[in-house]
């Protein structure tokens, strides 16, 4: 008899805050449903989310509360330039 397929990998979701100074911290984290809910609020207000699976798995490991290890930095910076640069040119008129 044939082995079942493997099931989808569950979605992985963490929200970081960044501040300013230091590093971003974990503000919610989750696979599965916990994941979806925290998409669905990022959605409700009008958070951007990018999909980034190698960085969703290196931040998956990390609790809420804790600052993003140096090791992440560069890539935790793309992504927030891609968010402030959204953020921007939502704000930008149109000349």
């Amino acid at each position: 008899m044939p082995e079942p397929p493997d099931p989808p990998p569950r979605r992985r979701a963490t929200a970081l805050r960044y501040e300013g100074k230091g590093a971003p911290r974990v503000v919610a984290t989750g696979r599965g449903e916990v994941a979806e809910r925290i998409l669905a609020r990022a959605q409700e207000a009008g958070v951007p989310v990018r999909e980034a699976p190698a960085l969703a798995a290196a931040l998956d490991a990390m609790d809420v509360g804790q600052e993003v290890p140096e090791a992440l930095w560069t890539a935790v910076a793309e992504v927030l330039v891609w968010a402030y640069s959204l953020e921007n040119a939502a704000n930008t008129p149109n000349r």
